[in-house]
């Protein structure tokens, strides 16, 4: 583990896994795999963002290993998962659903729960049936589908060309992050986090997002730049909750709604005053309910009625879906 991540203490250090494994991908890339929590217990995957590892669900993993199997991964060229030539989306959905293999039964369903690049591994494997068949229900936590540099708000510009080349340069910049100082907390906690956020919070944030290598945040800064998965939306069956920050300057809300405007069987959208786009660290519990909420409905009820439950319910949410959540009192 890197040393940034290693002198985390506190809410945010990464819990230690009951075992750990590596899965590998399609094109024999190598995924390092946590399991958090005892065998048998309902599965819980969890799939990080850009520049981010599983030490960015520790909070939820502390929570959640209490009753539940948590399956936390490095997506590849993060964390403890090698670096790979191959970036695409198309190699995020291999490694997922190679992560589901090593770590599910033949069946055996799980609640998947992705933020930002982690939402959109699950919208490129959505129409996948190995997929399928292990999804019981799923999280979406400040992600969206396509066109994230024109509608991101990174530079207070107006809309338009300018700001979309401008924040293109910046987002898939080459240059080092260095070392965690004063001024580097300050650019990212008005780049990725809400106003609010505690110091102790950004600093946690800034060790695991500067431990990411540059060339890893260069390779897949080209991907998010060109992504267009709103062909997955529709694919992605299986009941979905959406959560997203007011404050996100990467994926701002309007695409959170557009998720949930097009998702057939749409649980919610809960939209978190003042909180930025690192939702799971920014409102920890909130998001650990969502996913704990999500458990205990559809892990607990055979597929077939789970997917009932909610075509049901989803005709219900159309017209009043959307929440206005308070984070966490931390989170103030």
């Amino acid at each position: 583990m890197s040393r940034l991540l290693a002198t985390a203490s506190g809410a945010y250090a990464p819990p230690a896994p009951a075992r750990e494994l590596t899965a590998v991908s399609a094109d024999g890339a190598r995924l390092h795999v946590e399991v958090h929590g005892s065998d048998g217990a309902p599965a819980v995957v969890l799939a990080h963002g850009w520049t981010c590892s599983t030490a960015f669900w520790a909070a939820q993993i502390r929570a959640l290993a209490t009753d539940h199997r948590v399956i936390a991964y490095d997506q590849r060229g993060h964390g403890r998962s090698p670096a790979s030539p191959a970036c695409s989306t198309d190699a995020l959905a291999d490694d997922l659903e190679a992560v589901l293999a090593a770590t599910l039964a033949p069946g055996e369903r799980a609640v998947l729960a992705g933020h930002s690049m982690g939402g959109m591994t699950v919208l490129a494997a959505a129409a996948r049936p190995a997929v399928r068949a292990h999804v019981a229900a799923v999280l979406l936590c400040s992600t969206g589908s396509s066109k994230l540099v024109a509608s991101a708000t990174v530079l207070p510009l107006r809309p338009g060309p300018l700001r979309t080349w401008l924040t293109r340069r910046v987002l898939g910049s080459r240059a080092p992050l260095g070392p965690v100082t004063p001024a580097a907390r300050r650019v990212l906690k008005y780049g990725t986090m809400g106003p609010g956020s505690a110091p102790d919070m950004v600093e946690a944030c800034a060790r695991i997002v500067h431990a990411c290598p540059r060339g890893v945040r260069h390779a897949w800064s080209r991907v998010l730049d060109l992504l267009d998965l709103d062909h997955g939306i529709p694919e992605l069956t299986a009941p979905v909750e959406v959560v997203v920050g007011t404050a996100d300057r990467l994926t701002p809300p309007v695409h959170a709604r557009a998720l949930a405007a097009a998702l057939p069987h749409l649980v919610g959208l809960t939209e978190l005053p003042g909180v930025g786009h690192m939702t799971p660290l920014e409102a920890p519990d909130l998001v650990t309910g969502k996913i704990r909420t999500l458990a205990d409905t559809y892990l607990s009820a055979p597929a077939s009625a789970s997917t009932q439950s909610a075509s049901t319910q989803s005709a219900s949410t159309r017209s009043a879906s959307t929440q206005t959540a308070v984070p966490a009192e931390e989170n103030a």
